[in-house]
């Protein structure tokens, strides 16, 4: 992230953060989303012990590129400059995806992308490099192939997620071109007594930073196996305070002190505490589903489709005005990345975060060390 799109976005936020406040005390509308995803599709290639998409019988209609495109065009004729984080499944198994990034590129759209890891291999780190993306966020839940390959159902991913890391650093470095590589851990009973470990693993890396998210009820294995449990709250309660203290020592960790000390919470499946309400998901996120249907918030049905609707009239439209209403008075307190409201203080935290960790440089001549241990 360059200061110049730093200050842009940061404008936008704080324009919003005004209509925010001023919709909540009067009711008037003139918030617009800041905040985009975009689920690429269903389709994945690992089977994550937490995920259902892999289990699907049917996997929902998805956009063309060329319907992706438009979508991305409506948006920026309403809003302008903004970011949008695309994600899956595995985004990078659909065919002109990476078109897509270049797309987004060329036409003044900032754009990043959540992955597995399993598509890093050196010649298709060479294509997301050259197509400038935002952000590279990377899944990975542990600092060891054990426990990471058991949760993502893909033996040999963490190898192959660890040298995707290094092919994007030296592929930086050889193109010239910057933008942050995030490792996103799901917490879970089975990892989060590595969480410190994984952090100290950021660093050693040379990742930019490390945003965790607890996990969410979806699967049997949420249920039965993963969900961090009462008799474990204590010790996960001393591995949250010991992740605020290295946050504290100036560890690359994102979340804010107020939503890592929420993590038992989430376990607990407690309702919002007032300090975080009203919940302002509604009045700033736009999330396009992989058949266009665009939703405020994955709690509430969704307000249209890009298909249909301009996102200037899906924003503004009956459906979205009622549900934007449902959520500003929603108790439930949700923790998962695209559903985690943060403050304009925690946004201008996290870009600074992110503008002041320098990406370590490698040299060029290590770009040309190939190797053959990672598929093309």
């Amino acid at each position: 992230m360059d200061i110049s799109t730093f200050v842009k976005l940061g404008f936008k936020h704080t324009k919003n953060a005004t209509a925010e406040t001023v919709y909540l005390k009067t009711g008037y509308d003139m918030t617009k989303p800041v905040t985009f995803y975009g689920l690429i599709n269903e389709r994945c290639n690992v089977k994550c012990r937490h995920c259902e998409y892999w289990r699907l019988k049917h996997y929902e209609e998805e956009l063309t590129i060329e319907q992706w495109q438009n979508a991305l065009l409506s948006i920026k004729a309403f809003v302008g400059t903004y970011f949008i984080n695309f994600s899956g499944g595995e985004p990078f198994i659909k065919k002109g995806f990476l078109d897509l990034l270049g797309f987004c590129h060329q036409n003044g759209i900032r754009s990043g992308v959540t992955t597995n890891g399993s598509a890093l291999s050196r010649r298709g780190v060479e294509k997301v490099v050259a197509a400038h993306p935002f952000n590279v966020n990377i899944s990975c839940d542990a600092p060891n192939a054990e426990v990471h390959d058991y949760f993502r159902g893909f033996p040999g991913l963490f190898d192959k997620l660890t040298q995707g890391i290094t092919f994007l650093r030296e592929e930086q470095a050889a193109q010239g071109v910057d933008f942050p590589i995030i490792i996103k851990p799901t917490i879970s009973s089975v990892n989060f007594r590595l969480l410190p470990e994984l952090v100290e693993w950021t660093e050693k890396m040379g990742a930019t930073a490390i945003n965790f998210q607890p996990l969410d009820r979806w699967t049997p294995e949420t249920y039965n196996e993963l969900w961090i449990e009462e008799e474990s709250w204590p010790e996960l309660e001393q591995i949250v305070e010991r992740l605020i203290q290295m946050k504290r020592a100036g560890a690359p960790i994102m979340n804010s002190e107020e939503i890592l000390g929420l993590t038992v919470a989430n376990f607990r499946e407690e309702k919002a505490p007032p300090e975080v309400k009203p919940c302002l998901v509604g009045l700033r996120d736009y999330f396009i589903r992989t058949n266009g249907d665009v939703y405020l918030c994955l709690h509430y049905p969704p307000i249209g489709n890009v298909k249909e609707q301009s996102a200037h009239d899906l924003w503004y439209g009956e459906k979205a005005r009622k549900i934007r209403k449902e959520t500003t008075e929603c108790e439930q307190l949700c923790l998962i990345t695209c559903l985690s409201q943060k403050t304009l203080t925690d946004k201008f935290k996290m870009g600074v975060k992110l503008l002041n960790t320098k990406i370590k440089r490698v040299p060029h001549s290590s770009r040309d060390k190939k190797t053959n241990s990672v598929s093309q």
